[in-house]
């Protein structure tokens, strides 16, 4: 089944955010039926930096390609502002199609941007934004959607995000992410101003301007996707410095042995008995 296609269902969609082919092979793993390849989580994973414009079109691809080797679900593709004017997104479109997205996310802040539920965000104009859309559009190859976010609530307001919401489904939007709403009543009025017209997508991001709302609760306000960007790189992090902390003091691993796999539990986790059982196959000997 296609992205497309999935999203023609009455039931909302859930995609986790992953950042390499561990994460995509365990959250295939877990059941779900989609993937979001975040920026911000690339960012904070391979460079250990902030969601600030700091990843290249070139390392998110080459994140997409390793992704794409582990898992077959459909991965919706953080493509931040296609890294330049309309030709750059249109070149991010081919290079992401290629490395094997199924959806790219495109938002109208300026190049370089920031996390969307940071302060002091600034907007491109409505008509370049417009314009990267119609680009991408006329540059893919495949049924690869087009998710356009607006940032606008935070710079312009919510009657703004609005209104350049509207524009970006004209241009030849498949999915709209209004980005960063303040409250349940804006959460709330997004699917009540445009549901119907286009998939919505919601973004949960802890500690961020929007309250946290479950799967089900934004399903019955009509949403028909949410994402979870940076969840995983919170949780590993915050389990990681608990880790460190502990070997640091303690000089081994025994107290934390509780909290992690052992060597057998992490190869079965990983697929380390099927990748022999197939070695073994290919040169003759299983």
């Amino acid at each position: 089944m296609t992205l497309r296609e999935r999203l023609t269902s009455a039931d909302i969609l859930v995609a986790p955010g992953v950042y390499d082919g561990l994460t995509a092979a365990l959250a295939t793993d877990a059941g779900f039926e989609a993937l979001y390849l975040s920026g911000a989580a690339v960012a904070y994973t391979r460079l250990g930096r902030p969601d600030i414009g700091l990843s290249t079109a070139s390392e998110m691809a080459d994140t997409m390609a390793l992704v794409a080797d582990r898992t077959d679900l459909p991965v919706i593709m953080d493509a931040d502002t296609g890294f330049g004017n309309a030709l750059n997104a249109r070149r991010t479109m081919q290079t992401y199609e290629r490395a094997g997205a199924a959806a790219l996310q495109i938002e109208d802040q300026t190049y370089p941007k920031k996390c969307g539920h940071l302060s002091d965000k600034s907007l491109i104009t409505l008509n370049e934004m417009t314009g990267k859309i119609s680009a991408m559009a006329d540059a893919r190859r495949h049924d690869t959607l087009i998710v356009a976010r607006t940032d606008a609530i935070a710079v312009e307001g919510f009657s703004a995000a609005v209104d350049r919401a509207g524009a970006y489904i004209e241009a030849g939007a498949d999915v709209l992410f209004i980005e960063a709403p303040r409250d349940r009543d804006e959460l709330s009025r997004i699917p009540q101003t445009f549901g119907g017209r286009v998939p919505l997508l919601a973004n949960m991001v802890e500690g961020g301007a929007t309250p946290i709302s479950s799967d089900k609760d934004l399903e019955a306000m009509g949403f028909d996707i949410v994402i979870f960007p940076g969840g995983i790189v919170r949780a590993l992090a915050r389990t990681a410095q608990e880790y460190y902390a502990s070997l640091r003091e303690h000089g081994s691993n025994k107290r934390f042995s509780d909290r992690m796999h052992d060597f057998d539990g992490l190869n079965a986790a990983i697929g380390t008995p099927d990748m022999l059982a197939l070695g073994k196959r290919y040169d003759g000997t299983g």
